[in-house]
């Protein structure tokens, strides 16, 4: 006769805990959380959030000038609306605008809007640049991430239009991850950027020559 153990199909529950935690899983958990601060080095008013804010300003604040990011991936936005550059916000401390800003070399000393990164999973991530707008000419499918798209195979320093088949990916207008920062969801625009413009409000170039996944 078999017993209880032995009928029992499937995995053991043990093994579910060595699954990798997807940004899907988090946000079922409640596990987006960022604090915020009026004033650079975390000083000045304080506010926690586990969910999007459009207008800091209508929570009472003036700006955002140093954030810490304790579980998810972020977008911070330059304006109120998720207008403006966006600047990735992975887990970690941002004392002041340069630790959001990198080698971006565009200036913002604040943040007026932010929101989590609900798509992020950087063990199944997807995208196809095309050299052409609405998807059209040359294409080139990523998985991985690139620090020179042009040293691995990619042959001009434009992307016209990007597909997202899944997770979220941080594009950069120069090598080494540097300049503007796009950030490009599976789950915003049904992953379809048919035009340069479509990759951020500010986007005023198609320079696009490294790309990473978002971690999470």
């Amino acid at each position: 006769m078999s017993t209880d153990r032995e009928r029992r199909s499937g995995p053991p529950r043990s093994a579910a805990k060595d699954l990798p935690m997807t940004s899907q899983h988090m946000e079922s958990l409640g596990q987006f959380k960022i604090i915020v601060w009026e004033e650079e080095n975390f000083q000045g008013k304080r506010s926690e959030f586990l969910m999007e804010c459009p207008n800091v300003m209508e929570r009472g604040f003036r700006k955002i000038r140093s954030i810490k990011v304790e579980t998810g991936p972020w977008v911070g936005f330059e304006y109120p609306e998720y207008q403006g550059q966006q600047f990735i916000l992975e887990k970690g401390d941002y004392p002041h605008w340069e630790a959001w800003s990198g080698n971006s070399g565009y200036r913002t000393d604040h943040l007026l809007s932010f929101r989590a990164i609900r798509c992020a999973n950087h063990n199944d991530s997807k995208l196809t640049l095309y050299e052409g707008e609405n998807f059209q000419g040359y294409k080139f499918e990523l998985t991985d991430d690139y620090p020179s798209l042009q040293a691995m195979g990619w042959g001009s320093k434009e992307v016209a239009s990007i597909r997202v088949h899944s997770g979220a990916w941080v594009a950069y207008q120069y090598p080494g991850y540097r300049g503007y920062q796009y950030i490009l969801e599976r789950d915003r625009q049904n992953g379809e950027f048919r035009k340069y413009s479509e990759y951020s409000t500010q986007a005023h170039t198609s320079q696009i020559q490294s790309i990473r996944r978002v971690q999470h």
